[in-house]
């Protein structure tokens, strides 16, 4: 089992940054593909970024590439997922999701067993 925990939510204006930082244990981190999904009201959830084990590799959703940037910190268990020129579309409900890593699990589409419980992330105009 893998337990993850979200932060760094919060309400900002458009154009503003927010970092959200999402802790793991419970399962060697390193062994990990982690990602991060969002879900809007009324919308389905949707993949945003993924990243291997090593944070050599990552991948991105159309919407937020050039915007937002995932990294982690293997030392501390912990993946990030730094979002800059905040838009009211990106507002939505932030989960954070780890897979054991079979070398392509941090391309889009790939399924994730474990999942955080969620931060919410508003963005006014």
């Amino acid at each position: 089992q893998v337990q993850l925990v979200e932060s760094g939510g919060g309400l900002v204006q458009a154009g503003d940054s927010l970092r959200l930082s999402c802790a793991a244990s419970g399962r060697t981190f390193s062994t990990l593909a982690m990602g991060w999904f969002r879900q809007a009201p009324g919308k389905e959830r949707e993949f945003v970024a993924a990243i291997s084990w090593s944070g050599l590799n990552t991948d991105y959703a159309d919407s937020v590439k050039g915007r937002f940037t995932i990294s982690r910190d293997n030392a501390k268990n912990t993946v990030y997922l730094q979002m800059n020129s905040l838009k009211p579309e990106d507002t939505a409900v932030y989960y954070c999701a780890a897979t054991v890593d079979d070398g392509v699990a941090y391309v889009r589409g790939h399924m994730y067993p474990y999942w955080g419980q969620g931060t919410q992330v508003t963005v006014s105009s």
